[in-house]
C-alpha cells in the first residue's frame, strides 16, 4: 500500500464512507485534534512513569482511535443499505467513562485538596500532561461544535470531557509522586 495517494493534493480528503470534504472542515479538525492528543499521550506513556499509568494511557489511546473513527465517519453514510453499521468497531461505552472516573478517584485520594488553581509545570512530564489536557479541551470544543452540526455518539463527547479531568489529576498526581513543586496561582490584588 502506498502512503501517498495524491487524492488530497487539491485540499480535500475522504471521510470514512467516501465523502470528500475540504481539509479545513470541522470534522477533519475534530479528528485531527484527537490524533494530536493521542500523540501527546504517547509522549507521556514513553516517560519513566508507573506501569499502571502507562496501561491506562494505552487504553485511552485505543479509545481515542475509536473516537477518531467516529468523527471521521460521514453520518449520512454510517449505515449501509442492509442496515448494518459501516463502522464495525466497539463504541465508547459507559464503562470506558467509568474507568476514567475510577482512575481519577484513586489518584485524587492521595492528593492534598486543591485550594487554588495551579500553574502548569514543575516537571517535564507534568508539563506534558498539561499540554495534553489543553489539546483534549480543544478536541472537546471542536467535537462539541461538530456534534451540534451532525450529531454522533454522545459518549464520545463525555469521554473527552472526562479525559481532560483525568489528565489534570494525572498531572497533579505525578507532581506528588515526583515530589515536584506545585505552584499555586494566587492572584495579585488590584
Amino acid at each position: 500500500m502506498k502512503i501517498y495517494t495524491k487524492t488530497g493534493d487539491k485540499g480535500t480528503t475522504a471521510l470514512f464512507g467516501g465523502t470528500r470534504v475540504p481539509k479545513h472542515h470541522i470534522r477533519i479538525d475534530s479528528y485531527g485534534t484527537v490524533d494530536e492528543l493521542n500523540s501527546y499521550l504517547g509522549l507521556i506513556r514513553d516517560q519513566d512513569i508507573n506501569n499502571t499509568y502507562k496501561a491506562i494511557i494505552q487504553r485511552i489511546q485505543d479509545r481515542l482511535f475509536t473516537i477518531g473513527a467516529i468523527l471521521a465517519t460521514d453520518p449520512k453514510k454510517a449505515v449501509l443499505k442492509n442496515g448494518k453499521q459501516r463502522l464495525d468497531i466497539a463504541k465508547i461505552a459507559t464503562s470506558d467513562i467509568e474507568q476514567l472516573e475510577n482512575a481519577i478517584d484513586v489518584m485524587n485520594a492521595d492528593l492534598p485538596p486543591m485550594t487554588h488553581f495551579v500553574l502548569p509545570g514543575g516537571h517535564q512530564i507534568v508539563s506534558f500532561c498539561h499540554i495534553a489536557r489543553c489539546v483534549c479541551r480543544r478536541a472537546e470544543r471542536l467535537a462539541s461544535a461538530l456534534h451540534e452540526e451532525a450529531p454522533f455518539e454522545a459518549n464520545a463527547l463525555t469521554y473527552l470531557n472526562r479525559l481532560s479531568d483525568y489528565l489534570f489529576v494525572l498531572a497533579r498526581k505525578l507532581t506528588f509522586d515526583l515530589k515536584a513543586n506545585e505552584i499555586k496561582w494566587i492572584p495579585e490584588k488590584g
